[in-house]
């Protein structure tokens, strides 16, 4: 008896998979091979047999319904990044450090803007990606990329909130703008470097059963184990949680200061006021749009070990379901970004209230030129008294 692996790549098994499951069953195939004398030649195969927890998923209305169909809201924050990119670029002079931290991070969320259609257009498919193994693994490594990307920059915009507030002279030989800008380039290059490996990895399978190629949701099993625990974890903790640290402890620092500044000063209440705000929404924007994202990646990945159970393996897809909707909410983090921009830069609020009051003055000349109302004739002069 003879035992050979068919080559047809569709008959052969990718475990499972970053959370769904596929279960491997061995298929004996027995031919009569009328060349060898009627001897019989017997093939192994492999078949790929879905779960119904995956079937649930693949083409349940969460992933085929509800996240498109939020990407396609988020849509709207590529309009308002431009905007902002442009005013950075080019409205605003001179380049402060805080600036140059926002245009980057504007700049980000656009080019993540950008990339999104194909995203939406992968789930409203029935998680079929049509677009090619290249633009999968690109469009994958951006989503992470600009997560890490904007924490790495948000964190750099609360160190120079502190520097600028806690320490204003010592700090004036650091935070210049050559500074700014060496900054910003090693925060891309982090960024970059850590969604290095999903590009050169492989992202998408083909699942026979249900005829669609997915793309990063199915994932060999050895690959969850080994490569892409570690590198997750890796990931999280380098980028997102030493980076929440800094932020943290920035702002807490910032508030603490200016809550000490002498009631007398001028504008005491308002820094203290803009700093709260500033404070608040970036910790927001970390509690719902990077925190659970990130824990959830973290627990997702730590589950997965050799010999895993089948309930074992179903509280991982059902973490992983958690994992996408999550995913999905940290893309907003592109439309709270233009809050970041108004009470981060003194400069930015200055362009935008400039701007608003040329718009008063446009519509105040054009309702002072607009031809009055046609009314009743004019009376004439009174008459003269007879003489």
């Amino acid at each position: 008896m003879e035992y050979q692996t068919l080559p047809d790549e569709s008959d052969q098994v990718h475990y499972l998979i970053i959370d769904l499951k596929y279960v491997e069953e061995d298929v004996l195939i027995t031919e009569i091979n009328s060349t060898a004398g009627g001897q019989p030649n017997t093939t192994k195969s492999r078949k790929q047999i879905i779960s119904e927890d995956v079937l649930l998923i693949l083409t349940g209305p969460v992933s085929t319904v509800l996240i498109p169909s939020f990407y396609s809201l988020v849509i709207i924050s590529v309009p308002i990044n431009f905007c902002a990119l442009l005013a950075f670029a080019w409205r605003i002079r001179p380049k402060k450090p805080a600036a140059i931290y926002m245009m980057n991070l504007a700049c980000a969320d656009l080019i993540f803007g950008i990339l999104l259609p194909f995203k939406i257009s992968y789930h409203f498919r029935g998680n079929d990606w049509v677009f090619g193994p290249f633009m999968c693994r690109v469009v994958t490594a951006a989503f992470y990329w600009n997560m890490y990307c904007s924490v790495l920059l948000i964190a750099c915009i609360s160190v120079d909130r502190l520097l600028g507030v806690v320490y204003p002279i010592n700090s004036l030989s650091w935070r210049t703008p050559r500074n700014a800008i060496i900054a910003c380039v090693t925060m891309w290059i982090l960024s970059f470097a850590g969604s290095v490996p999903l590009v050169l990895s492989e992202q998408t399978y083909h699942i026979t059963e249900l005829n669609i190629t997915t793309c990063y949701d199915v994932q060999a099993m050895d690959d969850l184990i080994w490569k892409y625990r570690i590198y997750f974890v890796t990931l999280c903790c380098a980028l997102f949680f030493l980076p929440l640290l800094v932020t943290v402890v920035s702002y807490a620092r910032v508030i603490w200061c200016l809550s000490r500044v002498p009631a007398g000063v001028p504008g005491r209440s308002r820094r203290r006021t803009r700093a709260v705000v500033m404070s608040v929404t970036v910790l927001v924007m970390f509690v719902l749009c990077f925190a659970p994202t990130n824990c959830l990646l973290l627990a997702h990945y730590l589950q997965f070990h050799e010999g895993m159970e089948d309930n074992q393996q179903q509280v991982a897809n059902s973490s992983y379901v958690a994992y996408m909707v999550f995913l999905c909410l940290g893309s907003l983090n592109c439309l709270l970004d233009p809050l970041v921009y108004y009470f981060g830069s003194s400069q930015c609020r200055k362009q935008l209230s400039s701007f608003l009051r040329c718009e008063k003055i446009r519509a105040s000349k054009s309702i002072s030129h607009s031809p009055p109302d046609a009314g009743p004739a004019a009376e004439p002069d009174a008459q003269k008294a007879p003489e």
